[in-house]
């Protein structure tokens, strides 16, 4: 008796051992064999957090990560916003639709001229496009500790009575584990210069709305900004979309595949927050790149088009419920707090 419980134990180890073996054999084959994809989607996700690069580091060396970064990037046009192509447009009920995305924008649900929500599905994507009709109603609004704490999306919302908002700046993050007090880049609110913390290496671009109400996209600096007549902006990277022409993207844009934010404008004025699940790969959901964001976004109809901060920040707030399903680095369902946000009030 004794013999046989010792060899079914034996054969239960072996069983366990080999399928160990054949993981582990597997895993390195994905990290190491011919096939590039799983290493570029590894490194780049990976490369653009703040708090997970590690996760590239210990499996490739320096030179390995710097090939797939040169290979996976965005190259923007080099285009300033022209805003006088954007000219805002009242449609009217007999409107003709160019085609099913037109159709979603342009058919205001029924008592709501403020905004409209639309679900984006796809291969691995779940998002939430919101349609603002409005764009004197998109505003900044910050942390009520800026500078110094940073707050939940839904606690700015409520704060500011907005009844949409999405997360806006990238904040400094020492040691991968900050409060989101203090923005990264410039913050324009209500055409004063609120922050003007550099980013790194002078990258990124000032993502605002003009006194006309229009987005502004421009590698212009925050003084310069101010002379222009923004009253509401922040600084981030990269630019999606100008004047209507896309960015060149190889590979994957070098942003990885996350959690995903984004602002836009049509060329007839109606405002687009973009914002994209990731790392719920219970539900297969990986998260966007920054093909997926383009493509959506013109899908749209997006004239002007920026990329926000992403990750575990990416939000959407609706009448102060969040609607998206944010997962953090260590798999729980919440955001972190930010300086600041992109709102439409009433």
């Amino acid at each position: 008796m004794a013999k046989k419980y010792i060899s079914k134990t034996r054969k239960i180890l072996i069983a366990i051992l080999s399928l160990i073996v054949i993981g582990l054999i597997s895993f390195l084959f994905l990290l190491y064999g011919p096939y590039k994809n799983f290493r570029e989607w590894l490194i780049t996700t990976a490369m653009t957090t703040m708090n997970h690069q590690y996760l590239a580091t210990i499996f490739y060396d320096g030179k390995t990560i710097d090939e797939v970064l040169k290979e996976n990037y965005v190259k923007e046009s080099g285009e300033n916003t022209d805003s006088t192509q954007v000219i805002f447009n009242s449609y009217k009920s007999s409107t003709m639709f160019l085609n099913k995305y037109e159709k979603e924008i342009l058919t205001k649900d029924k008592g709501n001229d403020l905004y409209k929500k639309i679900n984006i599905t796809g291969d691995g994507l779940r998002g939430y496009l919101v349609a603002i009709y409005d764009p004197s109603k998109v505003k900044i609004a910050t942390s009520a500790y800026m500078g110094t704490k940073g707050q939940m999306l839904t606690t700015m919302a409520k704060n500011n009575n907005a009844v949409v908002a999405m997360n806006a700046s990238g904040f400094i993050d020492p040691n991968y584990n900050s409060n989101g007090g203090v923005p990264l880049g410039a913050v324009i609110k209500d055409g004063k210069i609120i922050n003007n913390k550099a980013r790194s290496g002078g990258s990124g671009g000032i993502i605002g709305f003009n006194k006309e109400n229009k987005l502004i996209l421009s590698k212009m600096s925050v003084n310069d900004a101010i002379k222009n007549g923004i009253r509401d902006a922040i600084e981030f990277e990269p630019f999606l979309i100008v004047n209507g022409k896309p960015s060149f993207i190889k590979g994957n844009g070098g942003w990885g595949t996350a959690p995903r934010s984004a602002i836009a404008q049509r060329k007839d004025g109606i405002v687009l927050f973009l914002v994209m699940d990731g790392r719920d790969y219970a539900h297969g959901v990986s998260g966007a790149d920054m093909v997926d964001l383009t493509e959506i976004l013109l899908n749209y109809g997006a004239y002007n088009a920026a990329n926000l901060d992403g990750g575990t920040s990416s939000g959407l707030v609706i009448n102060n419920e969040l609607v998206n399903k944010p997962v953090n680095g260590n798999g729980q369902n919440q955001t972190r707090a930010i300086p600041d946000a992109w709102i439409v009030t009433k």
